[in-house]
């Protein structure tokens, strides 16, 4: 049964009392001493299948030595490849498991922020897929947890590591197109749905109650297992919440932004149960000494037409970044500068971000020096905290402009979306 409101505001003004804006410092050793690059991580892996299949081939270079996924055919189908590691269905039962180094996290959203917080609390070093967390609430919580216990942490954001996002970082802040006044990001993919979907047997293959894990009340159906809950609040958070953390990545890293002041978000009429087919969002951050930065969000069908258009750029999925000079458009693996005849002779600067050596291959070798890479949670956490407060807005302040205090992990003036910065999760979950 879903909490009263008073229930709620009660619980939310109780975690945000707990969870402090902080300025995380780079990773401690927490006791733990370097270990030479060829030393094999113990690793136990949560999720192993779809997203999580991807993952363990990342990493399986090291000794897998636990393995864990609420489908028994899915456990058992990566048991037969690492046959000498220990099998879970219950991701408690497996950080209970000794003698591991650290754990990689490929669950449905909801699941990310206990998973996560009880690995770091015993020590853990940790990779979770994005968004890092269900809540914004639960993003600044691990950025706490993980700086208390001097664990190394990644999330899953690949696109990271890619040499063209360097080139872009480097074109951006070398002032290619000049100071940026402006960002568009736009991602055509639609994770959508409309009303509680119907009510079916659970497969024999699964374990529902495991599969809910800090969620009571809900019923199976078929739309959920294996991707479909991305579509529903309970579980995900639709487009915004599956790509945002993708796509914002670029310029997050660019113009080193951190958190916004001010949020607008819009689409259709709010279904309570699945998120729209569309949503766009419009972020400002401030700037010493310069204007306030909008970063605009486009989700599923709806892109920034005249943008593109005015300045004859076809793209599918990317970001476009206006400058006082000119522009730059990106997607995964190319970007673009113009006007073409302004760029025609332009040369990039010379490379400055060193290439990388896999995204799952920084993690693992950050966990073995003690060190952090890239994408760590100081980084990725206020990069969810912002992807998940467009949902949050749309959701109960639909096309208000409204001020984010980061400080205090309040927006102002809106108290009934202050009441989706978090959940309360139930017994046996919490952490």
């Amino acid at each position: 049964m879903a909490p009263t409101t008073s229930t709620r505001r009660s619980f939310l003004r109780a975690a945000a009392a707990a969870v402090p804006a902080l300025a995380l410092p780079a990773c401690r050793s927490a006791g733990r001493p370097q270990r030479a690059p060829g030393d094999k991580l113990r690793l136990g892996v949560i999720g192993v299948r779809g997203r999580g299949g991807d993952n363990l081939g990342g990493v399986k270079g090291e000794e897998i030595a636990a393995l864990c996924d609420v489908d028994r055919n899915h456990l058992a189908e990566a048991a037969r490849q690492f046959p000498g590691a220990k099998t879970f269905a219950d991701l408690r039962e497996l950080l209970r498991e000794p003698g591991l180094d650290a754990v990689v996290i490929s669950t449905p959203d909801h699941v990310h922020y206990p998973a996560a917080a009880m690995a770091l609390q015993q020590g853990l070093d940790v990779y979770c897929e994005k968004p890092l967390t269900h809540t914004v609430m639960q993003a600044r919580r691990l950025q706490r947890l993980a700086a208390e216990h001097g664990c190394v942490t990644q999330m899953g954001t690949q696109i990271h590591a890619n040499d063209n996002y360097r080139r872009v970082v480097e074109a951006v802040q070398a002032g290619a197109i000049g100071e940026v006044k402006e960002v568009h990001v736009f991602v055509g993919r639609g994770w959508s749905a409309k009303g509680r979907p119907p009510k079916a047997e659970v497969p024999p293959t699964l374990d529902w109650d495991l599969w809910l894990g800090p969620v009571a009340g809900e019923d199976y159906t078929n739309d959920y297992h294996p991707a479909n809950w991305r579509k529903y609040w309970r579980f995900g958070g639709g487009t915004t919440a599956d790509m945002a953390c993708h796509h914002m990545d670029l310029p997050f890293w660019a113009l080193s932004l951190r958190a916004p002041s001010q949020v607008r978000a819009d689409g259709s009429e709010p279904d309570e149960y699945g998120a729209p087919a569309a949503l766009t969002a419009e972020y400002w951050f401030e700037r010493a000494g310069k204007e306030p930065l909008r970063l605009q969000w486009w989700a599923g069908d709806v892109r920034p037409k005249a943008q593109l258009a005015e300045r004859g750029i076809e793209w599918g999925d990317g970001v476009l970044f206006i400058g006082e000079h000119g522009w730059l458009v990106s997607d995964y693996d190319r970007h673009q500068l113009g006007p073409k005849d302004k760029f025609a002779a332009w040369s990039p600067p010379a490379p400055s971000i060193p290439k990388s050596i896999g995204h799952h291959a920084e993690w693992i070798a950050a966990c073995k020096a003690r060190t952090q890479p890239t994408c760590w949670f100081g980084y990725a956490g206020p990069l969810t905290e912002a992807a998940l407060l467009a949902n949050v807005c749309y959701r109960r302040a639909r096309g208000h402009l409204v001020t984010w205090d980061a400080d205090r992990l309040q927006i102002l003036g809106a108290n009934a979306a202050n009441e989706l910065l978090d959940e309360p999760l139930r017994d046996g979950w919490r952490a």
